[in-house]
């Protein structure tokens, strides 16, 4: 994989060669592009901005010659928007950095791996949640110097790039990218996790026999997904129903239909929330059926998973992904504790046996 030069002049180029329209970043001197001293500046930040916009650039690059189709025209456009990015930041805080961090080398492996195995869906999920990112880390650097007399320059480049990079990105994903099916994945994944843990938990503390314990968590997680699925159909179709009725009424009125693509069908976003809580259900379960006797390898194996989900949730969805995974620890913890105490005081007030 090769970068991108970034050296030369900071004007992007087309593809026949000629420059550009005016960029703010065209006809500034080097020393207007390197206003703040890495020394006076906050340097966690200006670090971490840069290997960021680094990581960005290497990973558009890789994910070129894994593309297929609108997509490589797609990143053909991102790649000179991420350049420009990674030259102007780099002169802002006047530290050059050309190499990533083995942190941010492995999350770029990992990704790149995971679009070649999933085509197509996943590299658009992964450009739009490259760019939730983006708009997280620039609106910090804002914050930061939005008052100072850099204001002015940083909030040019900041609603020149916000526009350019959005078009490119929506213009391709939206069409492609269901937000509301993603989201139906994971709550279900959750969802049947740690209410399964939870319940697998409380089964042990109050029975202690596995065989008892795989029989009710089964029937647990049989009957929450049946249960998830029937509450997501009748929320949908109801979503559906007043979708229906306002198109309608625009429609009576005279007024254009406004585009807006419908997020699915009832009865799939049921389907989806179904199969992603019985397929969280079985995390806790599995380790029961392949012979633990306790409710530790259950425990363990959720955590892990959890952190895996919690993981890709923070990098769809642009939060911390340490704060996102120490949350949803905290939640299953918080779960295993109540209802194994649960179980316990189960079987020694009611004198629950097996």
């Amino acid at each position: 994989m090769t970068l991108p030069e970034l050296g030369g002049t900071l004007a992007p180029r087309g593809r026949d060669g000629d420059a550009q329209p005016h960029h703010p970043l065209r006809g500034r001197s080097r020393a207007e592009l390197r206003p703040v001293s890495y020394v006076t500046a906050d340097a966690k930040l200006a670090r971490r901005l840069v290997l960021d916009e680094l990581f960005d650039l290497s990973l558009y690059t890789a994910l070129r010659d894994v593309a297929r189709g609108d997509l490589v025209k797609t990143l053909d456009e991102l790649i000179p928007v991420e350049t420009r990015h990674v030259k102007f930041w780099q002169g802002f805080f006047g530290l050059e950095l050309a190499r990533l961090d083995a942190g941010r080398r492995l999350k770029l492996a990992l990704i790149v791996c995971a679009c070649r195995l999933f085509g197509a869906p996943a590299i658009h999920l992964v450009l739009e949640a490259i760019e939730v990112h983006g708009v997280r880390k620039y609106l910090t650097v804002w914050r930061r110097y939005a008052d100072g007399p850099l204001g002015g320059a940083v909030r040019e480049v900041l609603e020149d790039e916000f526009k350019h990079e959005d078009a490119v990105v929506t213009g391709q994903a939206a069409r492609r990218i269901n937000p509301q099916r993603v989201r139906d994945i994971f709550l279900g994944l959750n969802d049947g996790l740690v209410e399964i843990l939870g319940a697998v938990s409380g089964f042990f503390g109050a029975f202690g026999d596995a065989v008892t314990v795989l029989i009710a968590g089964s029937t647990v997680a049989v009957a929450g997904a049946l249960s998830m699925t029937a509450g997501a159909y009748i929320a949908a179709s109801s979503e559906e129903e007043v979708r229906r009725v306002e198109a309608a009424r625009q429609q009576f009125l005279g007024a254009s239909a406004s585009g807006a693509e419908a997020p699915g069908t009832a009865l799939a976003s049921a389907a989806v929330v179904g199969a992603s809580y019985f397929a969280g259900a079985l995390v806790p379960v599995l380790p029961v059926l392949v012979g633990g006797t306790t409710v530790l390898p259950s425990i363990l194996t959720a955590g892990c998973v959890i952190i895996v989900v919690s993981t890709v949730l923070a990098f769809l969805s642009g939060m911390d992904v340490g704060r996102r995974i120490l949350t949803n620890l905290v939640i299953l913890a918080a779960a295993v504790v109540v209802t194994y105490t649960i179980g316990l005081l189960t079987k020694t007030l009611w004198g629950v046996t097996v």
